[in-house]
């Protein structure tokens, strides 16, 4: 049955029509918006640098003021530890009578900087700055003092460095004995002094490490 012409309702005008679409198009768009800022957000976020990765990577500065003469601090670096031992004049003079108890006295594996290739192995001979790692495994040595009675390292014993894991010897300016598992000296980081009590380790005059 076709309905009278005058009784079926009238289409709506155009303008009419155009406006319910666009609302439609603006509502979608807004869902499909927010739905790629939410999924674009935790991306962006990902690709950030967490602050343990930039501070992984930054030099480190050290207070070495309450270091008392024998003492030794370790702070670390790039997730490392790093020994600041502040050496007594005997400590220094013990250095050169171990020549030749040692695998590389003259520190000439790449193991320093060039400006702590020398004797003590540091800028300035009372205080040494070394990576306290053992070069063999990556094991963690100990500070073992002069007159320990500490057998492994024996009784003419003038002080430094034993790697209880597999036995490695390092005297005060973290040289290796012959001998031993570890190949070569401790590392020496690059370092600087800021001032006479304070030192920046990992970066020096030429740059960052």
């Amino acid at each position: 049955m076709t309905l009278n012409p005058a009784l079926q309702p009238l289409p709506a005008p155009a303008s009419e029509h155009d406006a319910e679409r666009r609302q439609i198009l603006l509502v979608t768009a807004g869902v499909a918006g927010v739905a790629v800022a939410a999924t674009a957000v935790p991306f962006v976020a990902s690709l950030a640098p967490s602050e343990r990765a930039r501070a992984m990577g930054a030099s480190v500065e050290a207070d070495i003021t309450d270091i008392a003469p024998g003492g030794i601090k370790t702070v670390e670096w790039r997730g490392k530890p790093v020994w600041i031992m502040r050496r007594t004049p005997d400590m220094l003079a013990g250095l050169p009578t171990l020549d030749s108890e040692l695998a590389d006295p003259a520190s000439k594996q790449n193991q320093q900087p060039d400006y702590a290739k020398n004797l003590h192995r540091s800028i300035k001979p009372d205080v040494f700055v070394g990576v306290g790692i053992c070069t063999h495994l990556g094991c963690s040595p100990t500070a073992v003092s002069a007159g320990s009675n500490n057998p492994s390292v024996g009784s003419d014993w003038k002080g430094g460095f034993f790697c209880p894991c597999h036995g490695s010897t390092f005297d005060l300016a973290g040289r290796v004995f012959k001998n031993r598992p570890a190949p070569t000296n401790l590392e020496v980081p690059r370092h600087k002094y800021l001032s006479d009590g304070r030192l920046l380790i990992g970066e020096d005059d030429a740059g960052a490490a």
